[in-house]
């Protein structure tokens, strides 16, 4: 019987981890896998609900880590799980994305010689102003398997002298997630609730500092959804970050101001897919929510200089328009008139991944037996 340590922290964990989860139960008589829950997103609206709309089993153990600064957060993960590994000796860690808590335990596995696999490696914004681009390199880094969701995120670890016989590009499973669950996602009555007409509403989600941590940045977010309110509704569902920010500008009498903007709280998982599904278009700052539109043939404008994910702009829905609103209010304009990116599915993102990924995961973990 082996043992794998499986690691979530954050949102963007939970729907790259599940498949995984599912993939290994017909394995359960030679896999013990115990999953992880840092609580690095620790409120129901951020987490719990998530496990719920997944399907994601209770996690083994919970460290309840909460928030602070990056040094902070990333510390009381370390020490945490430097004393889960030390009770259950795992033969493997699992991690996934670029959150902190992919960093932490990557570290805290490789300091223990604890073999590592990364899921969703090699991807690269080639800004290390942001803190998920360190992350990412140093996960690489420490990491025994590299699974890589696109061509980039090979090419990227080839440029890094990275061995080739750790790179798997096996697909992605975040969209192992949206493909099995979108039927269910489309039986949301989350358009009733708010009164929306499928295409007549557009989707935002904003809370990376480049875009929010300032007063001014706010300011002209908000003056791009004063005139994009004239012609569509918005769909705000407000990280908690963007909506402390807000408040602390004194900003919020202008989104008062503002008709037809909808800030609501951060949604589950099944009732983001549905808002998404139905929209005219989604503009966004996330990496993930990029790749979830490309599958969903949803017009997406990137607000951010640069993505990690060049697949969805070279292939897929994603328009990468910058941080200067003017350009962003533009590319929503052009996409409101009909003018919009068609795209196409990336190769391999065919809801199999996490099997893949499993296969060449049990291959290795007994090919000395």
């Amino acid at each position: 019987m082996k043992k794998i340590i499986s690691v979530v922290g954050a949102r963007p964990n939970f729907m790259k981890a599940a498949p995984l989860m599912r993939a290994f139960s017909p394995y359960a008589d030679r896999v013990k896998n115990i999953l992880v829950h840092t609580g690095q997103h620790y409120d129901a609206a951020m987490s719990q609900v998530f496990f719920d709309d997944l399907g994601l089993p209770i996690p083994d153990i919970f460290l309840g880590v909460g928030s602070g600064t990056h040094a902070e957060q990333t510390a009381r993960i370390m020490v945490e799980f430097e004393k889960i590994c030390a009770a259950e000796s795992p033969d493997l860690i699992i991690v996934f994305g670029d959150v902190n808590s992919t960093l932490a335990c990557s570290i805290v596995a490789a300091k223990g010689c604890i073999p590592l696999a990364h899921v969703e490696a090699g991807l690269r914004s080639f800004d290390r102003t942001m803190p998920e681009e360190v992350n990412r390199i140093v996960t690489d880094t420490l990491s025994s398997f590299l699974f890589v969701t696109e061509q980039s995120g090979i090419d990227n670890l080839i440029r890094e002298g990275v061995p080739k016989d750790k790179m798997f590009l096996l697909g992605n499973t975040m969209i192992d997630t949206l493909l099995r669950l979108l039927p269910k996602a489309q039986d949301s009555d989350f358009l009733e609730r708010y009164s929306l007409v499928p295409k007549k509403y557009c989707v935002v989600t904003l809370h990376r500092p480049s875009n929010v941590d300032t007063k001014e940045g706010l300011e002209g977010i908000l003056g791009l959804f004063a005139i994009l309110s004239r012609k569509t509704s918005i769909i705000f569902p407000i990280h908690p970050r963007t909506k402390k920010m807000l408040s602390s500008y004194g900003l919020d009498y202008r989104v008062r101001e503002i008709p037809n903007l909808f800030l609501i709280e951060p949604l589950g998982y099944l009732d983001f897919l549905r808002a998404m599904e139905s929209s005219v278009f989604v503009l966004t700052d996330s990496g993930g929510i990029q790749e979830e539109t490309t599958t969903l043939g949803i017009p997406c404008i990137t607000m951010r200089n640069n993505t990690e994910r060049p697949i969805t702009v070279e292939v897929g829905t994603n328009v990468l328009a910058g941080s200067d609103v003017n350009h962003v209010l533009t590319a929503c304009e052009k996409t409101m008139s009909g003018d919009s990116k068609k795209g196409n599915i990336p190769a391999m993102w065919d809801g199999h991944a996490a099997e893949r990924i499993v296969q060449v995961l049990m291959a290795k973990l007994y090919s000395k037996e």
